[in-house]
């Protein structure tokens, strides 16, 4: 799938940040891609990009406007109908990472085949995946594991593939989720492979390889989500990791969306060995990754202090303070 840049993010009208989760990673890890925003009335999300008109877009050389938010389910609501439709007509490609395809909309799909331009359904793929073999297989694999979802993971198994090269570790970012695939421009959706193909698709996604080279496999949900543990628990069982990182968001007391209050970190820790422990036995935590964005610097430090104490697991924020305390433990279990 090749999606042409710059992109115009559309952003839609969503009601916080958290949902225009997709737009915010690609801005943050490809900002030279991003030439600005879309915006409807009562948007409550900021990319902090200029704001474009489609025509402002077109004139300023966007090539394809991304749908960069999400929702419940991924429909695509009917009113962001007319903006993709203009985008369509101005010359733009459209790329969505909703669960429900562009062209299943008639008003969309007629405009695509007038104007002849593109439609990429990232959460989609055309690859038939085979189910999980559960085999051990060469190479080392580390994935980011969450108390919760939108807690960092993505950023996490990011921040962890720089801060890896720039030790000299051969290690690549694996991307399971819609964003992920718009920033590394290769992976699977998870969410969207039917579930018997869940663990086969992860294997595909970081299969066999030098016995040195890490897959750094981004995680999805959490195991402890009733929403979306389903997913979590394929995409352990394939990923087959060596290395978990706990993501965390301290200010949380109940799961997004639901009703159900937040798993400790521990919690999360053992069920993930356990779990974990059926396609490799070796397992291991070798850190949390903590999202301070919601905190002062004083009690960003406090809190990030206290679960590396309470843990006896180096810890941090990966965007605040960076993951050099994480590499340091991945070092002394696999030194090279």
């Amino acid at each position: 799938m090749e999606i042409a840049h710059p992109y115009l993010l559309f952003l839609g009208d969503v009601p916080d940040a958290l949902a225009a989760k997709t737009a915010l990673g690609i801005v943050d890890w490809r900002p030279e891609w991003c030439l600005g925003q879309l915006r409807l009335p009562g948007c409550a999300a900021d990319a902090k990009l200029p704001d474009m008109t489609i025509a402002e877009a077109a004139a300023a050389g966007v090539r394809t406007m991304v749908v960069g938010a999400v929702n419940a389910g991924g429909v695509l609501p009917d009113h962001w109908v007319v903006p993709i439709v203009e985008a369509l007509h101005a010359g733009l490609d459209v790329a969505s990472g909703l669960h429900m395809r562009l062209a299943d909309d008639p008003e969309i799909r007629a405009a695509a085949e007038r104007t002849g331009r593109k439609l990429h359904d990232v959460r989609h793929t055309s690859e038939r995946f085979p189910t999980g073999k559960g085999t051990k297989r060469p190479g080392l694999r580390l994935l980011t594991v969450g108390t919760d979802c939108s807690v960092g993971k993505k950023y996490t198994a990011l921040a962890l593939e720089k801060a890896m090269r720039a030790r000299g570790y051969a290690a690549d970012f694996r991307a399971t989720g819609q964003t992920g695939v718009f920033i590394s421009g290769r992976g699977v959706a998870i969410d969207a492979v039917v579930a018997d193909f869940i663990s086969g698709a992860v294997e595909w996604i970081a299969p066999a390889a030098d016995p040195d080279h890490w897959d750094l496999v981004e995680g999805q949900g959490s195991l402890f989500h009733p929403s979306f543990a389903g997913v979590s628990l394929g995409l352990l069982h394939g990923a087959q990791p060596d290395a978990f990182v706990v993501c965390h968001e301290p200010t949380r007391t109940r799961m997004r969306g639901v009703q159900h209050p937040l798993p400790s970190i521990a919690d999360v820790i053992d069920l993930t060995v356990r779990c974990g422990r059926l396609t490799n036995p070796a397992i291991r935590c070798v850190g949390i990754a903590i999202n301070t964005e919601h905190l002062n610097d004083v009690d960003a430090a406090r809190t990030i202090a206290a679960a590396a104490d309470a843990h006896g697991l180096p810890a941090s924020d990966p965007i605040r303070f960076g993951l050099e305390p994480i590499v340091d433990e991945i070092e002394r279990h696999w030194p090279r």
